[in-house]
């Protein structure tokens, strides 16, 4: 399954929208419990500030189908880390001129 790709999978028909970014039934994240994904990048809505959301759909291996928006998402623990160290620093080519 493509999560990209531009028509909608049909399990997505039945899928119903959650505030909480999880599965209804069973409560497992959609990192836990994602059979399928689909996003909706077809029709972006726009927020007051002009950001872009999308509908994000996740098939459950329970069986359900939901689809939350792509800001309710909650922050990734990957964000909050330090940016990596190089293993050679960057060399300006016109830094001898």
């Amino acid at each position: 399954m493509d999560a990209f790709a531009p028509s909608a999978p049909t399990w997505t028909d039945k899928a119903s929208h959650v505030h909480t970014f999880c599965c209804p039934t069973c409560g497992r994240s959609n990192v836990e419990a994602s059979q399928n994904v689909w996003i909706n990048r077809r029709s972006p809505v726009y927020s007051e500030n002009q950001k872009r959301k999308w509908q994000e759909f996740y098939h459950c291996e329970c069986g359900t189908a939901w689809w939350a928006w792509s800001n309710d998402r909650p922050p990734s623990e990957l964000g909050d880390r330090p940016p990596r160290e190089s293993d050679r620093p960057f060399s300006n080519p016109f830094d001898d001129w």
